[in-house]
């Protein structure tokens, strides 16, 4: 049987250029899914080009934590106007119960950004950086979906594998693995709270721009889990990108992969194809 998986692009949102290229993979369905970030300028833009294009991909939120401003007073608690680096959260993400309220808001005002765009729910919940998975934005966003009955309607992220897939998959273990222990007890809390998700995942990426991406999604494919979620991050690159993210040379690399026939090819001998969504259990 094919091996069906979900691939999905992050960052909508991020910076036009970003979000342009996101588009240009979703209309060739060359993805299956995208996140967005919704607290940034270029949302609004990209949310309407998304609608415009009307692909068959699915839209989630991007829920994000570590770029730009927050939409709530998130600031009252983490003591800066803009939103703080992803070491603040890894900080806090064993003992700061006090946080649990403040994500909360952050997320609604974040999860209602998205609606007031697109009219609809998202299709999935993720996090920049992976903060979805730390202890206390996992309580908080598991509170905020249960108060908004809305995990029957959606997937959130499980950005963990099982040790056994990560170490067959080879490449970027390190990050892999540093992830998984992040994660722990993530996969555990969804299930208690009757939230749905991936099972398998895989995309980590040394975004070496000296390097060939097609071999790295080669090994994405590897070691598939019952439920496989593959992150990508193509675009294009504008001043915008530059001035938010460290993640600017290698997103055309991995477009242009996505749209050449390699990528093709590569499914084809895997027996690999794109889903729009997860089997149901």
């Amino acid at each position: 049987m094919p091996r069906n998986f979900i691939l999905c692009a992050d960052d909508l949102g991020l910076s036009p250029a970003v979000s342009h290229g996101i588009i240009e993979a979703a209309a060739k369905q060359r993805i299956s899914a995208a996140s967005a970030m919704v607290n940034l300028p270029a949302w609004p833009a990209a949310a309407r080009d998304w609608q415009a294009c009307a692909p068959m991909a699915r839209l989630g939120l991007h829920l994000n934590l570590t770029v730009g401003e927050p939409l709530s007073g998130l600031r009252d608690v983490t003591g800066q106007a803009a939103l703080p680096p992803l070491g603040f959260w890894l900080r806090s993400s064993t003992s700061s119960q006090a946080l649990v309220p403040a994500l909360e808001r952050e997320i609604t005002a974040q999860l209602d950004a998205f609606i007031a765009v697109t009219g609809h729910a998202p299709a999935h919940v993720d996090g920049h950086q992976h903060v979805q998975v730390l202890p206390p934005v996992a309580q908080a966003l598991t509170r905020v979906l249960q108060a908004r009955a809305l995990g029957a309607s959606l997937w959130l992220r499980d950005s963990s594998d099982t040790t056994r897939r990560i170490l067959q998959r080879g490449g970027q273990t390190g990050k892999a693995l540093a992830i998984k222990l992040l994660a722990r007890g993530f996969g555990a809390r969804l299930r208690r709270a009757g939230l749905a998700s991936n099972q398998g995942f895989s995309g980590f990426s040394a975004f070496d721009p000296a390097a060939a991406y097609g071999q790295a999604f080669a090994t994405y494919l590897l070691a598939p889990g019952p439920r496989h979620l593959v992150m990508c991050h193509p675009g294009h690159v504008d001043d915008e990108l530059r001035a938010r993210d460290r993640v600017i040379e290698t997103r055309p690399l991995e477009l242009q992969f996505l749209l050449s026939n390699q990528f093709e090819d590569l499914l084809g001998a895997h027996d690999a194809r794109l889903a729009e969504a997860f089997e149901p259990d």
